[in-house]
């Protein structure tokens, strides 16, 4: 069961203000929630890889090339600011 002091620091950690309403619902949930894992580290994983994923995917990138483009107005008309043909940033340091 998890306790007021631990919902307590959750919520501190999440700069989370908790009425006691509240500390009290996330009480129930959070512990409804440990006991579901719980229950997982029970079952058998007896020669079962660990893995990141199931599905097998992969990440399709494509090539990296320079490809032109004829509307640079297109591009600079959504800039929140411009200087001439060039994007206006703030200073970063």
């Amino acid at each position: 069961m998890i306790g007021d002091e631990t919902v307590a620091a959750i919520a501190k950690l999440a700069r989370l203000a908790l009425s006691a309403e509240e500390a009290a619902l996330y009480r129930g949930q959070l512990g409804s929630i440990l006991d579901h894992v719980a229950a997982l580290s029970e079952a058998d994983t007896e020669g079962v890889a660990p893995t990141a994923g199931v599905l097998g995917l992969d990440n399709v990138l494509r090539d990296d090339a320079r490809v032109p483009f004829d509307d640079p107005e297109a591009i600079l008309a959504n800039a929140p600011g411009r200087d001439g043909p060039y994007v206006k940033v703030r200073k970063v340091l």
